[in-house]
């Protein structure tokens, strides 16, 4: 974990070293400062995830969260540049708690999926690990001298699921899965943020399911949307 956290570090500080060179207005002072700000580049963002169009067997229960880490550059499109483009790279961790088992068969390795309805265990849960891209239009109330503004932020955000995991636990037992059969990694949805200064909701819909029809439960595809709900706070 630390490891990825650390190679999405660098990443960032890449992406954003790449661009540093800015065109200067030699015009005065205060031009120079209003011709060269912009606005929230790095972001970090919490969230409840949900599973959507499920199985007519499976339902989420407790508590499942995401974590969001990453820079946006940020690109005025306007002379009052409150207006922009935002494109960047970033690193989100979700987890779901739910009651879907996920294990494979012995001989040929081949994953299969079946509901825990009626089966007593002690926790169930599946984690992604991605990397994305977003893509946003920007609006916001912000002038180079204040930081505190309402914003409204819209777009979509492209990502690979380059790690998954699940991990069934029971007493005396306990099945973990990392290759799973079916599984769609390269993962698209839409985005929506608003709010002003340091709080803002944050909405994602995922626009491709989780798993592709080979991924099947008493012959119902088990599919899966995700959607996440929750904070995103802004730096720079």
């Amino acid at each position: 974990m630390n490891k990825v956290f650390l190679i999405s570090i660098c990443w960032f500080f890449s992406f954003y070293f790449s661009f540093a060179q800015e065109e200067k207005i030699e015009v005065n002072k205060d031009a120079e400062i209003d011709a060269l700000y912009r606005e929230d580049q790095f972001y970090a963002g919490v969230t409840f995830n949900l599973l959507l169009n499920k199985p007519a067997d499976i339902s989420q229960s407790g508590f499942s969260g995401g974590l969001h880490l990453g820079f946006i550059r940020d690109m005025p499109i306007n002379k009052n540049r409150d207006l922009a483009i935002g494109l960047g790279l970033g690193y989100s961790l979700n987890i779901y708690i739910q009651d879907m088992f996920i294990g494979e068969e012995e001989d040929t390795q081949k994953s299969i999926f079946s509901s825990l309805n009626d089966v007593a265990y002690d926790s169930n849960k599946f984690s992604t690990h991605l990397v994305e891209a977003p893509l946003e239009f920007r609006w916001r109330t912000s002038t180079s001298e204040t930081h505190k503004f309402y914003r409204i932020y819209t777009g979509v955000k492209v990502g690979y699921l380059y790690a998954f995991r699940s991990n069934f636990k029971q007493p005396d037992n306990q099945v973990r899965q990392k290759t799973v059969d079916g599984l769609n990694r390269w993962r698209i949805g839409t985005t929506f943020t608003f709010g002003w200064n340091t709080f803002n909701f944050h909405f994602y819909y995922s626009l491709n399911t989780l798993f592709d029809d080979t991924a099947r439960i008493n012959n119902e595809s088990v599919g899966l949307n995700t959607a996440k709900i929750g904070l995103m706070f802004y730096i720079l």
